[in-house]
């Protein structure tokens, strides 16, 4: 059976969500999707299962999508959970991607803006024969970003 799904947003949940989607836009060239939000009350609450939920944040579109396509969603709670910790091998999401012209130069542009390295640049041959160079790299909240290109 097929839900007729298609991908919208994938949520980021930050301490602070204006300087987190700041890094997004100037590294990554995602565009703003207005309006900022600032929800709570009942529904939110009731949709969450959290008690006196209040989100606020905004959407930030991707990087080659037109105005329809999908968004990083970057919200902040007003009383966040206790952090678990952040790895590219824990069970769960893992990271996200972007393709990059030039991995070294972009890493060392998220390194810059305060984000963290995680392994180093490497190089492989896929099954295929393709080949791709990438890395794992940090944003400023140590949530972790795969930057790739492909030969």
């Amino acid at each position: 059976m097929s839900l007729g799904a298609r991908y919208v947003h994938t949520n980021l949940v930050a301490r602070d969500w204006r300087r987190l989607a700041d890094f997004y836009v100037r590294l990554f060239d995602c565009v703003p999707v207005p309006p900022e939000r600032d929800y709570q009350g009942p529904a939110l609450d009731a949709g969450t299962g959290l008690s006196g939920a209040r989100l606020t944040g905004q959407h930030l579109r991707l990087p080659g999508y037109d105005g329809n396509g999908p968004t990083l969603e970057i919200f902040h709670y007003a009383e966040p959970a206790d952090e678990g910790s952040k790895a590219v091998n824990r069970p769960g999401y893992g990271h996200v991607a972007f393709g990059v012209d030039d991995v070294d130069a972009a890493r060392a542009a998220v390194l810059a803006a305060g984000g963290s390295a995680v392994g180093e640049v490497v190089t492989l041959t896929t099954a295929t024969g393709g080949r791709v160079t990438w890395c794992y790299v940090t944003d400023p909240e140590g949530n972790v970003i795969e930057l790739q290109s492909w030969a």
